[in-house]
């Protein structure tokens, strides 16, 4: 169930200092607080200056007010929580857009790096993702404002355009977002990913699923960066919800096959324009990934997208779905997926139907595995859960009962283990093969849920079949 709008605003305002957890003493809010010129040198860099637009007379609001802005800047400085990578290689970080209208392909890469010296990444590059957010909140806009003044200039640890580490062939994986979520928020997934020695790249879905988009409607567009933004598509009263999620699956499908395509057409030199025009040269990736080892993973929708794409591309050797959400998965897909299956779930977002349809892909002569994280909730496998602290975290449901930091290097690690072994990797990721098979004090093998005498109905309606928060 999606927060009530009561609710979200009322644990903003009584907990705007507590976002980050910090140590008062050593940030010193009230000097912020006590120093006008010093905050107000803070809210003019660029970093942190777009989150007030639109906001009228914001210089002339009350001294209550900007004491509250304050303690929310001091709340919001300090490095980024997202975790760096566990792996030998430096990771860097470029955003790619091949063809500016919405039939294009947009994609966040991660990318084993020469060396780590440029700046981080910022996060959420666009104060219309957190627009976008706040929408899918079902929210007032200007819970994107506050998003964008707490996580606005966030750093996540990758190097923003660093040349890519050359002379190796590295496996690729093509990542799929969740519902109301983009390419951006999974960078601690992306990043151990690429600090183990693969490339990732993180689609962003034009299909309506993405909080928010942007695409260019003509190349004058493209050339003054006037950005066109598609927002969430939301169900229209009284529509049916399965027609819906399985065109938008279909596309997503279609999205992660083609971002494969221009890859491996890179890969073999096919020149290529990147839109965005950033620094990095994408002919560094000519003859960089190794096109036998390629595998699809997602979160929740991009779970079932995950499903969707093995069942139509064979270029695919294998696939992850994290917490997938199965509900816009058709039922005559279930047989159509030959190649091996990974299922790493949250013990409180999955519900007896939706291992049902998990169980149906389980099916004779097919590699499927399934394992449960301990006290884990849907968003351990998205950044968020390192963004905030703790009294946050638990009160939007960010954070479980265990650590995001042991939950999302259980999920890494068996990935990586199941990666070595569908893609022939010559690694050492074998040492995990034990999480693969939930042999862990924090792990279930299969699922906590009980779906014993339980029938499966697939619903075409906004019921209990939609995520809590993607």
């Amino acid at each position: 169930m999606l927060p009530s709008k009561l609710h979200v605003l009322f644990c903003l305002c009584t907990c705007l200092a507590l976002v980050y957890p910090f140590d008062w003493q050593d940030l010193n809010p009230v000097a912020y607080i006590e120093s006008p010129e010093r905050f107000q040198n803070m809210l003019s860099s660029r970093e942190n200056n777009w989150w007030k637009e639109g906001i009228e007379g914001f210089e002339d609001l009350p001294a209550w007010v900007s004491k509250i802005q304050a303690l929310m800047a001091a709340a919001n400085i300090g490095q980024s929580k997202i975790p760096r990578g566990n792996g030998s290689y430096s990771v860097g970080c470029t955003d790619l857009m091949f063809d500016y209208t919405t039939e294009g392909t947009f994609l966040r890469l991660y990318y084993p790096s020469q060396d780590d010296d440029h700046s981080d990444t910022l996060w959420i590059p666009n104060k219309e993702y957190f627009l976008g957010l706040s929408k899918f909140l079902g929210t007032h806009w200007l819970m994107g404002k506050i998003m964008g003044l707490f996580f606005g200039s966030m750093t996540t640890p990758a190097a923003w355009n660093a040349p890519l580490r050359t002379g190796e062939k590295y496996p690729l994986i093509i990542f799929s977002h969740g519902l109301g979520a983009f390419r951006t928020i999974y960078s601690a997934v992306g990043i151990d990913l690429a600090s183990h020695g693969f490339i990732v790249a993180a689609v962003e879905h034009r299909d309506g699923s993405a909080s928010a988009t942007y695409y260019f409607k003509n190349q004058s567009a493209v050339e003054i960066g006037s950005k066109s933004w598609l927002y969430l598509r939301t169900l229209k009263r009284g529509e049916e919800e399965f027609p819906l999620r399985n065109e938008q699956l279909q596309q997503r499908a279609k999205e992660c096959s083609q971002a494969l395509s221009l890859i491996l057409d890179i890969d073999h030199g096919r020149p290529v324009t990147n839109v965005l025009d950033l620094e990095f040269d994408v002919k560094q990736l000519k003859d960089s990934i190794d096109r036998d080892k390629i595998a699809v993973i997602g979160h929740s929708f991009g779970g079932s997208t995950v499903i969707q794409t093995l069942s139509e591309d064979q270029r695919f050797r294998c696939g992850i779905a994290l917490d997938a959400w199965m509900f816009p998965v058709a039922d005559e897909v279930y047989s159509r997926i030959p190649q091996p299956l990974f299922f790493i779930n949250s013990e409180r977002f999955q519900y007896p139907s939706n291992i049902i349809r998990m169980k149906k892909c389980f099916l004779p002569d097919r590699e499927r595995k399934m394992i449960t994280i301990r006290g884990s909730v849907h968003q351990n496998f998205v950044d968020f859960t390192f963004a905030t602290g703790k009294i946050i975290g638990y009160l939007f449901t960010l954070k479980g009962d265990i650590d995001s930091n042991v939950a999302i290097s259980l999920s890494n690690k068996a990935s990586l283990a199941f990666l070595q072994k569908h893609l022939g990797l010559q690694k050492d990721f074998d040492q995990w093969d034990p999480l693969v098979e939930g042999e862990d004090d924090n792990l279930i093998p299969g699922t906590n849920i009980n779906t014993t005498n339980h029938q499966a109905t697939l619903q075409n309606s906004t019921g209990t079949e939609r995520p809590n928060l993607d």
